[in-house]
């Protein structure tokens, strides 16, 4: 899989546009801050979790973990998980940025528009 194949699969959105409850500007923060706080929950709980592990067996201590470079190859894996965590947390974004490009697509449709046709 490529960068670029990575970040777009990220960033794909259902069909429909999203419902705003509040105000578009301030869901938008609201959408990118959770995706983080979401991302970071996960990530803390798993390196909690092999930190423990590996301690526990003898393998490493925590402060060779702090002190620890990674080779070239992982730096790269590493920018490329990056890369790939910044897409899913700006996701909102690109997706209004696709949706006002796109006004003729319906998968980008306003669901409150559409609801409101109906009743």
């Amino acid at each position: 899989m490529s960068v670029n194949d990575a970040i777009a699969e990220a960033g794909a959105k259902a069909a429909g546009k999203r419902p705003y409850f509040l105000n578009e500007e301030v869901e938008t923060v609201l959408a990118i801050t959770m995706a983080a706080v979401q991302e970071l929950a996960v990530a803390r709980q798993r390196i909690d979790t092999l930190e423990r592990l590996l301690e526990g067996k003898g393998v490493l201590s925590r402060s060779e973990i702090e002190t620890f470079s990674p080779d070239p190859s992982a730096a790269v894996e590493r920018a490329l998980a990056n890369q790939e965590y910044i897409a899913r947390v700006l996701r909102i974004v690109q997706q209004r940025g696709e949706a006002a490009s796109q006004p003729d697509d319906v998968a980008s449709e306003d669901v409150g528009n559409e609801i409101g046709a109906r009743a």
